[in-house]
């Protein structure tokens, strides 16, 4: 299947609105920002630093006092820590904000296949580790995309690190995978074969990146096309399209533990805020109303835009949490 097939293929999946199936739940249209709510502190000072986890070098951007409550921002595919380069001015004089590239991704370290176990769990160990390394023994988590299983691991195994969680275009529910763009994948999980794994490498070019930034959004002229170009030009290096299929091949470890995630939420109902683009083809709305039942006292925003949401509406995600953040960390 070539490139454009793919993508109108997975543009025409979404065909339901699943708004319509939860009238009462939700707060479609989230309040607006407000100046001070989101305006960039003065002087704000991003760093961008490494630490070596296990022998890999790990990039991350840190923002805010030392001493403030910490603020775990995990990042998505194919995306690193740049997908956040503006949100962090937004939080970073309330919090101490740290976003890490995880090894394959952006400025960290991508080891060959052969040096390096590119799994989930292995993700998760190094992120874990990170935490400790960098002196975060309590944090919330902003967890989107391939945040959510890296995050919600590191979570359930210790429930007490965990203050609070936003989610952002983020699954731990089956409900969020039962779409077509999930079918090929389903395939390749069951059957690990050259030709399965070949139809989902157009996934890696340019067109579907930027179909990950476009697709769901009101205007496209609010998305900056620095994102898809820098994320692709990360993932056009030589070895990097094969890693990011074993990871796609990974990402089938996730379901069998949706129950132990759900799990956790129930037993220490931590605060959660879910701040989701509606018009996600990959992650649609379907898998945001779940949590509900386990999550009841959390706050669901539904969002008109798509995956990338903070590309779009990052102001109004900034203010949210700001909101959200200052009344659950005490």
């Amino acid at each position: 299947m070539n490139t454009s097939r793919l993508i109108r293929a997975i543009g025409a999946a979404f065909a339901v609105s699943v708004a319509a199936q939860f009238p009462a739940q939700v707060a479609v249209a989230a309040p607006a920002a407000t100046e001070s709510a989101v305006r960039a502190p003065a002087g704000v000072d991003i760093q961008y630093r490494t630490v070596v986890i296990d022998g890999v070098k790990v990039f991350y951007r840190e923002a805010g006092p030392k001493d403030a409550p910490v603020l775990l921002l995990l990042h998505g595919f194919p995306t690193s820590s740049q997908m956040f380069r503006n949100l962090i001015p937004q939080l970073a004089d309330r919090y101490r904000v740290i976003a890490p590239d995880y090894p394959g991704y952006g400025q960290s370290d991508m080891p060959a296949m052969d040096k390096f176990q590119y799994s989930f769990d292995n993700l998760a160990k190094v992120v874990d580790k990170f935490t400790v390394a960098v002196g975060a023994s309590k944090y919330a988590l902003y967890v989107q995309d391939y945040g959510a299983p890296i995050g919600f691991r590191i979570a359930s195994a210790h429930p007490e690190r965990v203050t609070a969680i936003v989610v952002q275009n983020g699954n731990a529910y089956d409900e969020g995978i039962d779409n077509d763009f999930w079918a090929p994948l389903k395939r390749y999980w069951a059957d690990k074969s050259t030709a399965n794994g070949e139809k989902l490498r157009p996934t890696f070019e340019l067109a579907a990146t930027k179909w990950q930034y476009t697709e769901g959004v009101r205007d496209v002229r609010h998305i900056s096309p620095d994102a898809w170009t820098v994320d692709q030009a990360y993932m056009d290096r030589p070895g990097n399209k094969d890693i990011q299929l074993e990871l796609f091949y990974s990402y089938g470890t996730n379901p069998s533990l949706y129950p132990g995630w759900q799990a956790y939420f129930r037993k220490h109902q931590p605060p959660m805020l879910i701040v989701w683009g509606k018009n996600d083809k990959i992650f649609p709305a379907a898998g945001a109303h779940p949590y509900l039942r386990d999550l009841p006292k959390a706050e669901l925003h539904l969002l008109d835009t798509g995956h990338f949401a903070l590309e779009e509406d990052g102001a109004t995600i900034g203010a949210l949490m700001r909101d959200f953040l200052a009344r659950k960390l005490k």
